[in-house]
């Protein structure tokens, strides 16, 4: 569920309020229990405005964790909400287009905090909810405590773009779902293969797309979790290392080795506590601090553990330092054994063309790296790195048997 914001005055806002939940019984198989009155002004099918708002409806798009995401924006004067105690319920009910099956039910009860008569201005709120590819229709309404209601009504239709068709979402076509409240909630079990078995490492700069800003963005989170559980939901992967590190820190975050799955509320635990825009003394003091510390990583991580990995990955935003890791110090690993990729969220591609220090890194082994914007270039780049692990394991194993 999105943010929540009444907007009073250019500088005035109030956040923090709880997202909506979808409600207990809904969808197949299930029943839910509503208020009459509520229902009838579902089932009427035409606007209602005795409290005054307006409803623009989001385009369903497709987000890094391969599902559309839907939802709404509605605003309203705050005249209209003025005095104390006031509360607004808002209900609203999405269905599949053409299909039979009961339709899924959302609420949300939103406390209003005292508001002048004479306030000016709107409150603006946001509601999202999930689907899979398919035409919903959603029936949405909100009243207050002295039942005055606003109804809206409107077709949702999630389609996917013509380069998108190959792509796999995870919602089925016509499943609905409440948006995630959790970035780092744990992931659902996935049924491994036996046959492939592959062991994969990954190290991941926690960093946000503006290397000067002193937050990690929602936004840039989002997208780096969800490469993570991309890779983590590849069948053909059973054993996973992770290493969270933030390169401005010059810290490693957060470690995990050889495990069945990504624990992701570990990893959210562990980034909770990141504050960025702060260097140590000591850091200060050392100078090109920030290249020794990716090139002792690189080299601990590549050339460590008794098992070597099937492959290494590097996810993250571009990293452009005053100069590159030299070559000389990643020599000493040799043959590493094993492909080496890199997957660069960027969204902004065209602004830093050019290749950064993981970048040089991994072209220095012979890696491959990948340009991640879109949810489709994290679709199709997983799926083309599975491809090449799986070949060069192959090789390894023939080459071995050849060598016996």
């Amino acid at each position: 569920m999105r943010a929540i914001v009444l907007v009073a005055a250019p500088l005035l806002c109030w956040t923090g309020l709880r997202g909506q939940t979808l409600i207990s019984g809904s969808g197949p198989g299930g029943e839910v229990h509503l208020f009459n009155s509520d229902l009838a002004v579902l089932e009427m099918g035409e606007p209602r405005t005795d409290l005054p708002c307006t409803v623009v409806p989001d385009k369903p798009e497709v987000g890094f964790d391969m599902r559309f995401h839907a939802g709404y924006e509605v605003s309203l004067p705050l005249r209209e909400l003025a005095g104390s105690d006031n509360l607004l319920t808002i209900l609203f009910r999405v269905s599949v287009e053409g299909s039979k099956e009961k339709p899924h039910y959302f609420t949300q009860r939103v406390r209003v905090p005292f508001i002048d008569d004479d306030s000016k201005g709107d409150a603006t709120l946001q509601g999202a909810f999930d689907v899979g590819p398919g035409s919903y229709k959603v029936a949405w309404l909100m009243r207050d405590r002295s039942e005055r209601v606003c109804s809206s009504y409107w077709d949702s239709v999630a389609v996917p773009a013509p380069k998108d068709e190959a792509m796999v979402y995870t919602l089925r076509e016509g499943e609905i779902a409440q948006a995630a409240s959790d970035q780092f909630q744990e992931e659902p079990p996935v049924h491994r293969s036996v046959a492939e078995a592959l062991n994969v490492k990954v190290l991941i700069n926690f960093a946000p797309q503006n290397s000067l800003s002193s937050t990690l963005q929602p936004v840039d989170t989002s997208a780096l979790v969800s490469i993570l559980r991309t890779i983590s939901r590849e069948p053909k992967f059973s054993r996973f290392s992770v290493t969270a590190f933030n390169l401005q820190q010059q810290k490693v975050l957060y470690r995990q080795e050889g495990a069945d799955r990504i624990n992701f509320p570990a990893l959210g635990e562990a980034l909770s506590s990141v504050k960025l825009g702060t260097v140590g003394i000591n850091q200060l003091a050392v100078k090109h601090g920030d290249i020794d510390f990716l090139t002792n990583l690189i080299r601990q991580e590549a050339g460590s553990g008794a098992q070597h990995p099937d492959a290494l990955v590097f996810a993250g935003p571009k990293v452009m330092l005053e100069e590159n890791i030299a070559p000389d110090s990643l020599k000493q690993l040799g043959d590493l054994g094993f492909p080496v990729f890199y997957m660069n969220y960027n969204r902004n591609p065209q602004a830093v063309p050019w290749r950064d220090a993981i970048g040089r890194a991994v072209k220095f082994f012979r890696g491959y790296e990948y340009t991640i914007t879109k949810p489709r270039d994290l679709f199709f780049a997983v799926n083309e790195m599975v491809s090449h692990i799986v070949k060069s394991r192959n090789e390894r194993v023939v080459s071995a048997i050849s060598s016996h």
